[in-house]
């Protein structure tokens, strides 16, 4: 089983754009947005993705992601009803390590998480300028319950 090992935080500032070495525009909406199993289909430039979550345990959940056609993800997007997030996601090194910063739009717009992939869950870690506040763990910062438009916004600092 694969495992995704993330801590998350809010950004304080854009001082990551200046930092940022590469974007990527990222539309990806959810079949199942049940705590134990995500279920989400993600466009990225050429590439498409279905990848299972399951319910997480601190910093830490099960993680399966298997490439699929762009044309088929479209398909299963369309049968998305309102489950949707679009964001640009950065790309930022900062003492060695690749931040990946996502600056949501649509109804989200105006909230901005950066976020840390980890080897191990208590592994230590130089904060960016622009990290603010942590919100792993957080529910609401979770891009499956972000995709429901009936959600309220979380607070964005």
């Amino acid at each position: 089983m694969g495992k995704e090992i993330e801590r998350k935080f809010l950004v304080s500032d854009k001082s990551f754009e200046s930092m940022a070495v590469s974007s990527t525009e990222i539309r990806q909406a959810y079949l199942s947005v049940t705590p134990d199993a995500t279920v989400r289909i993600r466009i990225a430039d050429d590439n498409a993705w279905l990848t299972v979550k399951s319910r997480n345990h601190g910093a830490v959940r099960g993680e399966w992601e298997y490439a699929v056609p762009v044309s088929d993800a479209r398909e299963m997007m369309d049968a998305c009803c309102g489950y949707t997030v679009s964001k640009r996601r950065y790309i930022v090194p900062y003492c060695g390590r690749n931040w990946e910063v996502d600056v949501f739009s649509g109804h989200l717009a105006g909230l901005i998480v950066a976020e840390i992939e980890l080897q191990h869950e208590d592994e230590a870690i130089s904060l960016p300028p622009f990290a603010g506040r942590e919100v792993t763990g957080d529910g609401r910062y979770y891009n499956s319950c972000l995709s429901d438009p009936s959600s309220p916004l979380p607070p964005l600092i």
